[in-house]
């Protein structure tokens, strides 16, 4: 059985501006909790991010304060906040993703 600090809650992050690095979502997101990762997928073709990330809190508090607030705005833009149905299963995030 997994150690209970092993599990991660997780909400997915969508629209949110090409101007916003990972950085940027994990000021705003820790306002609510702890954030154990922060998984802003990029573009290699673009060199832009997706659209969208996962937000994961080390507990569940931390995510139900983010669920609870609603409407989030980052640079004048609102962003949708939804608990993560499914773990993501994707690659590791690499250095550029987890620092930027």
């Amino acid at each position: 059985m997994a150690a209970s600090s092993k599990k991660v809650f997780e909400v997915f992050v969508s629209k949110i501006p090409w101007t916003v690095a990972s950085k940027e979502m994990k000021e705003y997101f820790g306002q609510f909790g702890q954030i154990k990762k922060c998984l802003l997928p990029f573009d290699k073709e673009t060199g832009f991010h997706r659209g969208f990330c996962w937000i994961g809190y080390s507990t569940d508090e931390g995510l139900q304060n983010a669920l609870q607030k609603d409407p989030h705005i980052i640079e004048g833009s609102r962003i949708q906040v939804q608990r993560n149905r499914k773990a993501f299963l994707g690659r590791k995030a690499t250095k550029e993703e987890d620092d930027s």
